[in-house]
Parts: structure tokens; sequence; C-alpha cells
């Protein structure tokens, strides 16, 4: 059904993308729809990958069907590298990488910025600026050798871990905006509704058969 490497995004209308993610547990393993069980690490790293493969910047835990507090988030070399291209290797380019199980984050200053354009990897060919963030944060997360991390992060990273953590908490960049843009988008979001639903079912019966599998 999938690339053993690279997960399936969620879309907009999947019913986790508006769950508030539960708090993982020290050395869980975690069990990705219509993959096999993983540890924590193993599904960090694959999340990393589908990052990548999506040229993204930063991918949760509920993009993939996990509704658990985790994300995973890069700095590229320039801010606006995931969006440029598509054939390079995003890899190549990036000065650091982020891994953030259970993470909480504080406003370090509150002045709200609306000058970058914002996307998601589960609203796909959706980009809107305008979306207010705060321009500067502090996030406390435990990193995956069990260690707890301190990070603060302006501008353009600051507003990355904002969109992941709304992800953790079943909040979209769309929810942001005022009611008009959604209706400039309904066509699109509709698509990607019907696209979901599809996925969906599609995923139920390929776990249905293989539940028959381990039975037979």
């Amino acid at each position: 059904m999938t690339d053993p490497r690279i997960y399936p995004m969620r879309l907009y209308g999947d019913p986790v993308l508006r769950r508030k993610a539960r708090v993982l547990k020290p050395d869980e393993r975690l069990t990705v729809p219509g993959f096999d069980t993983q540890s924590l690490r193993e599904v960090a790293d694959q999340m990393l990958e589908t990052m990548f493969e999506q040229r993204g910047v930063g991918l949760a835990a509920p993009q993939v069907g996990l509704s658990v507090r985790l994300f995973v988030a890069v700095e590229y070399e320039d801010d606006e590298e995931e969006n440029e291209g598509g054939e390079d290797n995003l890899r190549s380019k990036v000065l650091r990488d982020f891994v953030m199980i259970n993470p909480v984050m504080s406003v370090i200053d509150k002045k709200k910025d609306r000058s970058y354009q914002e996307g998601c990897l589960s609203i796909p060919g959706i980009y809107e600026e305008g979306v207010p963030r705060a321009r500067a944060v502090q996030v406390r997360y435990t990193d995956l050798d069990g260690k707890e991390r301190t990070i603060e992060a302006d501008d353009y990273l600051a507003r990355v871990f904002q969109h992941e953590m709304d992800h953790l908490d079943g909040v979209l960049f769309l929810d942001h905006l005022p009611a008009e843009i959604m209706e400039d988008h309904r066509k699109a979001l509709t698509g990607l509704q019907r696209q979901s639903k599809t996925f969906l079912n599609d995923l139920a019966e390929h776990e249905r058969r293989r539940q028959l599998e381990r039975l037979g």
C-alpha cells in the first residue's frame, strides 16, 4: 500500500488532524496505521524521511495518523529552501534538525508577525500570508535520548515551531485566518476531504486484510 520508508500524509478532512494529541510515555512503541509497530526513534527517523520527501520544514505526528505529542522539524540554510525546486537533496541543506517529544511552548516576544507565507503538508497547494505568529518562542521538550532540552527561536523558526505545536492541539494554519479566505479555497478543500475519505476507506480495507492474514 505504501513506500515502506515514507508515511502517507493525512490530508485536510481527516479526523486525526482535529484531535488533541496525547502525551507520550517513556520508551513507548508506536504503530502508524498501515505499518508495523516501531520504536519512537524509528518513527521519528521515518517522519523526517517523509518530511524531506514532501519538501517540508516540519511534520507533526498527527499528520501521519499518530495522535501523540511529537513533531520533527529542520532549519535549512535558506528559510524558503523547502519550497524551491524538487530534485535536489534537502538533507544536504539542513543546518540542524529537531525531534521534539512532549514539547511545551511559551511565548518570549508577543509581538505578532504576519509577513511570512505559510502552508501545510496536510493542505497541499494552499499558501497564505497573514497568519499571525509570535515573533519569538521557547520550547521545552524531551529528545530521543530522554534528555530534557530547551530552545529559543525567533522569526521563521519560531513560526515553524508554532505551526507544529498547533497540529498537536488539532489546529490548522487556516484556522488563524478570516473565514472568507477559507471560502476562497473551498473547492480545493472539498477535494482534499474527498481524497482523505478515500484514503481512510483504503486504509481500513488494508488493515482488515492484514488481520485476516494473521488469523489465516
